[in-house]
C-alpha cells in the first residue's frame, strides 16, 4: 500500500485524472519523489495497491482548514485561490478506506478523495467558515493575483473515483461532512 498524490500529474486541464493514466508530469519536488516512490513500488512488487490522495486534512499536522481556522479569529476578509480545482480528503475516512482495500486483492492505482464534487480552494473556505460559525469574507483571485507560493500547485487536481466503485469499494462521505465532523473533533 503505497500512497501518493495529485501531484505527480502535472495540473493541466480539466479532466479528472484517472487512476491508470501514464500521463505523469510533476510540478515540482514532492511530485517527483511521490512519482519515484510510485515507481519502485510497481518496478519492485506484482501486488500492490497504490492510491493517489489530494487536499488532506486530519487531526495530526497542519492543513488548509486549522489554517483557515487560525487566520479566521484575526481577519474578516480573506483572499483565497479560486483557478485551483480538486476535492478534500479526510484522513479519518481514507483509514477506513485503505483498512477495506488492503483486505482484497484487487491491486492497482486508485483515486481516493472524499465525494461531493470538484471544488475550488475559495469553495473549501467558505464551506469551513461557514460551519464553524465564523463571519469571514472570502473573496476569491487567481492563483497568478494571489502571488508566488513556494512550490509549484496544480491547476486541476480532479481525481477520477469511479474504479473505486467498480471494484466494489465504499466511496469516502460527502467532503462537507466531513469537514463538519472534522471541526467537531477539534472542539471548534
Amino acid at each position: 500500500m503505497y500512497i501518493s498524490t495529485d501531484y505527480v500529474f502535472d495540473g493541466q486541464g480539466t479532466e479528472p485524472w484517472q487512476p491508470d493514466c501514464p500521463d505523469y508530469a510533476p510540478l515540482n519536488v514532492y511530485g517527483e519523489s511521490k512519482l519515484g516512490g510510485e515507481l519502485a513500488v510497481k518496478e519492485r512488487v506484482e501486488k500492490f495497491f497504490i492510491v493517489r490522495i489530494a487536499w488532506v486534512f486530519g487531526l495530526n499536522g497542519n492543513n488548509f482548514i486549522k489554517t483557515m481556522l487560525k487566520l479566521g479569529q484575526t481577519h474578516d476578509t480573506l483572499r483565497v485561490v479560486n483557478d485551483q480545482i480538486g476535492t478534500p480528503t479526510y484522513t479519518f475516512d481514507l483509514a477506513r478506506l485503505l483498512v477495506d482495500m488492503i483486505e482484497t486483492e484487487k491491486y492497482g492505482y486508485y483515486h481516493a478523495t472524499n465525494e461531493g464534487g470538484y471544488i475550488s480552494w475559495a469553495d473549501f473556505a467558505r464551506e469551513i467558515f461557514r460551519q464553524a460559525g465564523m463571519n469571514v469574507t472570502v473573496t476569491p483571485v487567481t492563483t497568478a493575483e494571489y502571488g508566488l507560493s513556494k512550490a509549484a500547485r496544480p491547476f486541476n487536481s480532479r481525481l477520477d473515483k469511479g474504479k473505486l466503485v467498480e471494484n466494489g469499494f465504499v466511496p469516502l462521505p460527502d467532503w462537507k461532512d466531513a469537514v463538519g465532523r472534522y471541526i467537531t473533533a477539534l472542539g471548534k
